[in-house]
């Protein structure tokens, strides 16, 4: 029996096929202003060979006609992290355009959640955006910062950091540090919105910055807490989605 979990999200759409024990196929793509064409791409390319129920997460999951079941991404990403990685207590998602900060009960349950997508400050498409501002390609991150000393960035909106980094810039600021600065920024930024619940025990990171070693290292020197991640941590809702459509099977 073979269940598929798709994860409609503001930069990636997400899917996941999975058997009931293992994940049997994964696929990432970008979601296009059109994100049902992303939708559907997925799900055609994961259920060729037939799924028995498929659940939509994220954003766009209304738009999937062939969804059996919709599901919040909360509930789906908290389950799919849990899978990932069983001993965690909080899951701490920086999207493409929002932040999400989920507490688990001892069950791996959802005990309670905030979600701030008002502002793309302090998200994915944030980091893009100043990353371009500095013509350096984000997958380079980790080694763009190496050694380097966090510049002050003290706005966080995106117009006006924009304008800041290009005087530092300007000043003749390393761009390695103002790199490190916008990360420090966000990170403590995210912390600061985590810990207005009671935090405690481990933290999975997920999200497309979870794949950066610098970003999962400085939000737990934020945190004071041990942040954990897994190479398939960006497709966490996805997975979420996929174990609870095969548990309905």
């Amino acid at each position: 029996m073979l269940s598929l979990g798709i994860d409609s999200g503001s930069t990636t759409t997400k899917g996941i096929l999975f058997d009931g024990t293992e994940i049997v196929s994964a696929l990432l793509v970008p979601t296009t202003a059109r994100p049902k064409e992303s939708l559907n791409t997925v799900y055609k390319a994961l259920s060729q060979n037939g799924v028995d129920f498929t659940i939509s997460t994220g954003y766009g999951r209304g738009l999937l006609e062939q969804a059996d079941k919709k599901i919040t991404e909360i509930t789906c990403h908290a389950r799919g992290a849990a899978w990932l990685n069983p001993s965690i207590r909080v899951v701490i998602d920086i999207g493409g355009q929002d932040c999400k900060a989920i507490l688990l009960n001892e069950q791996r349950q959802v005990a309670d959640f905030l979600m701030n997508d008002k502002c793309a400050a302090g998200t994915g498409r944030f980091i893009e955006m100043m990353m371009r501002t500095l013509d350096a390609p984000l997958d380079s991150i980790d080694t763009f910062v190496q050694g380097k000393k966090p510049a002050s960035i003290s706005s966080m909106c995106t117009v006006f950091a924009e304008s800041e980094i290009v005087s530092l810039l300007a000043e003749g600021e390393d761009a390695g540090n103002i790199a490190l600065g916008m990360i420090h920024a966000i990170c403590k930024r995210t912390s600061f919105f985590a810990q207005k619940m009671n935090l405690e025990g481990k933290v999975f990171f997920t999200g497309g910055l979870s794949k950066y070693e610098i970003f999962r290292k400085t939000l737990e020197e934020y945190l004071q807490l041990e942040v954990h991640t897994h190479q398939m941590a960006q497709y966490a809702g996805a997975i979420g989605a996929a174990v609870i459509a095969s548990e309905t099977l």
